[in-house]
């Protein structure tokens, strides 16, 4: 008897398996098709005044931006395939007989959780090695063309470049990349030791130097000091600093490796230029985000798998309302740990840890 129902659950496994699949790459199909859409009746003034190519559109803005919203969108179309087929099933009188079978509801949730690890594994992954490659290329083509329109370039930045200089920055034009009124700070514990002075800055992109002009330097030895002036002359010197730290682009980080994104961390620490807080959120997102699946997938087979009057549009309607719940919660995370007190890590792991509760919650309720 055990045997027989061992090999009948199998069949069930099966069948809710390509059930769960099919509806979920269907449904992730068709909102990628409107997505773009939408996307590109949006952006096509862009696309003609910069004379942007077919070959660049489609193989660097929309070989980044799909995956990108693939990705971003993969759980909640999870979320939202799971209620349909399931109260799909619920409707049609087909959960009744598992579950009347002597089969726990853990047990008919078993088929729900390998596709959940399947959508995870592939979501982890991407997160850490596809989507920040695909990002570098939609954000470096929306960049040449102009798609934010604001201008990116930082003005009166303070940068600690080690634990005895810093710098600072009035003003950064990234057409010529060059800087104005240019100061650099040595100290000594905190004994002042060396100013410099510098009415502009450009960088070499082939010598990876700074050429500063026009710059005075004061010398301090105790009480003493010791001007030099250059007149006129330029002077080439080497600086743990780029460009790129004076301009900040939308989503930046997140076209970063996280091996990368790691590195700009532990000097932004150094730094302090404020963009420490969002560097973790995007570098610890990645680990966290992908669970979601899990938590999703659980809340959807527990508010679906019930019959219910009317059909399938009840839990629909619940699930539409949870998923724009959801990203409301990811996104007050999200300001609470930029403009607030919460730590990142915290940030990221408060929308599935609070709708971990509420799965857990309708889990114990549901039918068994």
């Amino acid at each position: 008897m055990k045997a027989i129902l061992d090999r009948y659950l199998k069949v069930i496994d099966w069948y809710i398996i390509k059930k769960y699949l099919g509806t979920f790459v269907f449904t992730l199909g068709i909102f990628t098709v409107v997505t773009v859409v939408f996307d590109i009746s949006e952006h096509l003034d862009n696309f003609l005044k910069y004379h942007a190519t077919i070959k660049e559109i489609a193989f660097q803005y929309y070989a980044g931006f799909i995956p990108f919203y693939l990705n971003l969108l993969s759980p909640l179309i999870n979320f939202l395939a799971v209620i349909f087929f399931t109260a799909k099933m619920a409707n049609q009188t087909e959960i009744v007989p598992i579950l009347s079978g002597k089969a726990s509801f853990n047990r008919f949730l078993r088929p729900y959780f390998v596709c959940a690890t399947l959508i995870f594994v592939v979501s982890f992954f991407a997160n850490i090695y596809l989507i920040p490659f695909t990002n570098r290329l939609k954000i470096t083509f929306e960049n040449s063309h102009q798609f934010n329109g604001d201008d990116p370039t930082k003005s009166e930045v303070h940068i600690q470049l080690d634990k005895h200089t810093f710098v600072y920055m009035q003003s950064y034009d990234n057409t010529i990349h060059t800087g104005y009124q240019f100061i650099l700070e040595k100290f000594d514990g905190d004994n002042l030791k060396e100013k410099l002075y510098a009415n502009s800055i450009s960088y070499d992109s082939v010598k990876r130097v700074w050429s500063l002009r026009n710059y005075t330097v004061k010398y301090v030895n105790g009480l003493k000091e010791t001007w030099f002036d250059s007149r006129g002359k330029a002077k080439d010197t080497v600086l743990d600093m780029r460009p790129s730290d004076f301009i900040v682009f939308d989503n930046a980080y997140t076209a970063m490796s996280t091996s990368e994104l790691s590195k700009n961390i532990e000097k932004e620490k150094i730094r302090g230029t404020g963009a420490l807080k969002e560097m973790e959120y995007v570098k610890y997102q990645r680990f966290v985000y992908p669970l979601s699946s899990y938590v999703l997938t659980l809340i959807g087979v527990s508010i679906s798998s019930r019959k219910v009057r009317g059909g399938i549009g009840l839990p629909l309607g619940i699930g539409i309302f949870l998923c724009f719940t959801y990203i409301v919660v990811d996104r007050f995370a999200f300001v609470f740990a930029i403009k607030g007190s919460l730590p990142p890590i915290i940030a990221v792991c408060v929308p599935n840890g609070i709708f971990g509760l509420v799965g857990y919650y309708l889990l114990l309720k549901a039918p068994k």
